[in-house]
């Protein structure tokens, strides 16, 4: 069984208090449970979520060895982090970025992606369907 880890970044804790123009109206914890219903028994989810970029790059040295992919929404950061970036970079496993709203369409500063070159893939603008469709990836490339 394929091992994912599931990291979220910066106020993604906050969503459904999030601008829904944005973000939707759903919880963190409602698309994780989504993810874990389209997951179902070929994959195994972990979750974290942290407002802390040390904290993030720490989950994702920890996960070097013992995942075999990493879905991200590193949020804020991924206009910001290059210490995520390397970090992401260092894991070997497959590595898939996800944002809820389309950050190529938005504010000049969030067309800066520091972790998509170090990525395989990224889903992008579809709300909570951009997860699903990474949990589906995974599915047909395990």
């Amino acid at each position: 069984m394929m091992r994912v880890l599931v990291i979220n970044g910066p106020n993604l804790a906050m969503l459904g208090k999030r601008p829904k123009e944005f973000y939707g109206d759903m919880s963190l914890d409602m698309i994780n449970e989504l993810m874990l219903e389209e997951a179902g028994a070929s994959l195994s989810l972990d979750f974290f979520q942290s407002n802390s970029e040390g904290k993030i790059v720490d989950e994702l040295n920890r996960a070097y060895g013992r995942y075999d992919a990493v879905i991200i929404n590193p949020a804020a950061y991924t206009h910001t982090s290059v210490a995520i970036r390397d970090a992401l970079e260092i894991f070997t496993g497959i590595k898939l970025e996800v944002h809820l709203s389309d950050i190529n369409n938005r504010d000049e500063f969030r067309k800066i992606n520091y972790i998509k070159d170090v990525c395989d893939k990224s889903f992008i603008g579809k709300g909570y369907h951009s997860y699903i469709d990474a949990i589906k990836y995974l599915k047909e490339h395990k």
